[in-house]
This record gives C-alpha cells, sequence and structure tokens, in this order.
C-alpha cells in the first residue's frame, strides 16, 4: 500500500535547492502509521459462516440429500436427517452468499417445491436458490 504526502507550495517565493540543513528537517518528518490490522471477518463480515436451515416434506423416502454449489454438487456430502412426521432437515453453516441446491431423495434428484426462487440448469431442468444475507456486525465502543 502507497502513501502519499501532499505539501504546499508557496508560488510567491522563488524555487531555491534545499540546503542540507532544510533537508534533515523535510526527512524528520513525521508520517503517519497506518491504522492497526483488523481480523478479516471483521472487515469482511461476508466471510463469516451463518447457519441455515433446508427442509423437505418427503413422507415416503427413505434417504434424502441436498447438494449444491455449496458442497459441489457431492450427492452424498450432505444428509438430511429424518425428524419425523416426513420431514427431512439439513442443518449447514455458509457464508453470505447466493446457492443453488437440488435434493437427491432416494437416489433420483428432486426439485425443492417450497423455493422462493429456481435457476436453469445446464442439463433442462431447474435448481432451487436460495440467499444467505450478509451479517450484521456492531460493535459497542
Amino acid at each position: 500500500m502507497s502513501s502519499a504526502r501532499f505539501i504546499q507550495i508557496d508560488r510567491a517565493a522563488p524555487a531555491a535547492p534545499l540546503k542540507p540543513k532544510e533537508r534533515s528537517e523535510v526527512s524528520a518528518w513525521k508520517i503517519n502509521a497506518p491504522p492497526a490490522f483488523q481480523p478479516v471477518s471483521e472487515r469482511f463480515p461476508a466471510l463469516e459462516k451463518q447457519a441455515v436451515v433446508l427442509t423437505l416434506f418427503a413422507p415416503e423416502a427413505g434417504e434424502v440429500y441436498v447438494a449444491g454449489n455449496f458442497n459441489r454438487w457431492r450427492t452424498g456430502a450432505t444428509p438430511m436427517q429424518n425428524t419425523g412426521a416426513g420431514e427431512w432437515v439439513a442443518r449447514m453453516m455458509l457464508r453470505s452468499g447466493q446457492y443453488e441446491y437440488r435434493f437427491v431423495v432416494d437416489g433420483r434428484w428432486s426439485d425443492d417445491p417450497c423455493a422462493p426462487q429456481r435457476m436453469a440448469n445446464p442439463y433442462g431442468g431447474f435448481n432451487s436458490v436460495f440467499l444467505v444475507p450478509l451479517a450484521v456486525k456492531t460493535s459497542i465502543l
């Protein structure tokens, strides 16, 4: 990172070369030190992970996974837990951003019927989309 120093020049006085004494005064000027380093998570709250919960109602399902760009579309990477009464739940910690996903129910890709947004995928279908908002942090001084 570079810093700039501004010197005001008096246009009325003729420019004269600096004398040795003046040079030492110029080099003795104090340059303001940069501010103390902050942790990256404080400067960029988007890097902090937040709790996300995805649910699916699939009463006849034997096993359910969620696959998406948050787990590189690996079908077995994020299993969902059966909470009873046909509801499946996956809890994840994700950074803020937009994520695409699909459910894998008993080995078959499935849409999320409750997804607020969908996006076309390269296979002629649609991926469900959800947004993890930017974490808002405040500090009391």
